[in-house]
């Protein structure tokens, strides 16, 4: 069954609300949060878990048929209803980040239909910026239309990237890096896989690749991007694979297949 832009607008208006709410926290205990390691160099803090809490909370009471999956979920519990509706949440994109006291990290809800995206929203609290977006409604980003930059040649483009934990330098990973730093045109490593997609959503950045990334990490970040018009792929030019995204997103199909071969290794 197909839905209507005025139920896809009420998923929206509450993914914006959860988010806010959940920045809201994570702004209160910046700071002062105490932080602990969940997994290898993988850190959770206080303010994971809270954030993610009050948006539970919310959307569960808008939404209580909806099944809900958390980064910070601790059961099967979240899981257990049978609804083709689920909210994936990663309560604080960024946690390195936001443990050092560098201010780039996200709230990060999208709300997909078995696997289809239906709506996605990525706040950054500290500038208050909020990107969202709806399938086939283009995105926004704190209310206005956001475009991908448009760029077509990779030697102009600006690359950002993500590496996973636990890097040597025999990772495949690092061969990437070395391809694509040998034909970009800037590249840099800024800490939110959520904000990174974003950024190209709206032309702050040309392009993202990433491995190793959570379907939480990416689940609203591309839904976003490929509405605002880039071209999202796995390295093989396929569909990714939300339940294990390795992807590359560009502002163009053009500049998609330049990257493409040089990730592909």
């Amino acid at each position: 069954m197909k839905i209507s832009p005025q139920e896809l607008e009420t998923y929206s208006a509450a993914s914006r609300e959860a988010a806010k709410r959940g920045g809201q926290v994570l702004l209160k205990w910046m700071g002062k949060t105490t932080t602990r390691e969940k997994g290898f160099r993988d850190l959770v803090t206080q303010a994971d878990v809270e954030s993610q809490q009050v948006i539970q909370e919310f959307l569960n009471s808008e939404f209580p048929e909806h099944r809900f999956i958390g980064e910070e979920s601790t059961g099967e519990s979240d899981e257990t209803s049978d609804s083709d509706f689920c909210w994936i949440v990663d309560p604080l994109d960024g946690t390195t980040n936001y443990v050092h006291g560098l201010r780039s990290f996200a709230v990060s809800i999208a709300l997909y239909r078995r696997k289809t995206p239906l709506v996605g929203t990525v706040l950054d609290p500290v500038l208050d910026e909020c990107y969202w977006a709806s399938q086939g409604l283009g995105a926004k980003l704190n209310g206005e239309p956001i475009q991908a930059s448009g760029c077509k040649e990779i030697g102009k483009s600006l690359f950002v990237f993500s590496f996973p934990r636990g890097m040597t330098r025999t990772n495949p990973e690092v061969v990437r890096f070395l391809n694509m730093l040998e034909n970009v045109g800037s590249i840099r490593r800024l800490g939110s896989a959520a904000l990174n997609l974003c950024y190209v959503a709206c032309g702050r950045a040309d392009g993202y690749w990433a491995t190793s990334l959570s379907k939480w990490d990416v689940a609203a970040g591309w839904l976003i991007a490929r509405e605002a018009g880039a071209s999202v792929a796995d390295f093989r030019g396929l569909e990714i694979d939300i339940e294990q995204p390795f992807f590359c997103a560009a502002a163009t199909a053009d500049l998609l297949k330049q990257a493409n071969p040089l990730l592909n290794v």
